[in-house]
């Protein structure tokens, strides 16, 4: 194939929509691309897209206009957003502000840090510096 494949978007899966929508939206400060009431609210990232499904209308065959394969999951899904040492440091002052408690945070063995918090749908989210996997951003 050649060229080197990049990821476009990612999907997680929240039956509760409207409290997805206040997560992403107002506490991380992602912006909307769009939303269809009950079946999806999606965020445009600067090149990527996160997309949040309800999996209950995404498991339906047809349930879209386009003729998109039906899908879903069941159970806590996982999303890592890049962040560097001073975005870590950001990142753990808004979750204290907004009351979103920090699942975790440490030191990978092989140098980086994340923390971690749990959505309203119980997905992990992850903020890690990309030397985690070897990444130089």
């Amino acid at each position: 194939m050649g060229a080197q494949l990049k990821v476009l978007e990612t999907v997680l899966y929240a039956p509760d929509l409207a409290a997805a929508e206040d997560f992403y939206g107002r506490v991380l400060g992602l912006s909307m691309h769009a939303k269809a009431e009950g079946r999806h609210v999606f965020f445009k990232l600067e090149n990527q897209m996160l997309l949040i499904f309800n999996p209950d209308a995404t498991k339906k065959p047809g349930a879209g206009a386009l003729p998109v394969p039906n899908h879903g999951a069941e159970g806590q899904g996982h999303v890592c957003f890049a962040a560097d040492t001073a975005q870590l440091r950001e990142w753990r002052h808004r979750f204290a502000d907004v009351g979103v408690p920090i699942e975790a945070d440490f030191e990978w063995p092989g140098g980086g840090r994340s923390i971690y918090v749990r959505d309203p749908a119980g997905n992990s989210v992850e903020f890690a510096e990309p030397k985690i996997w070897g990444i130089e951003a």
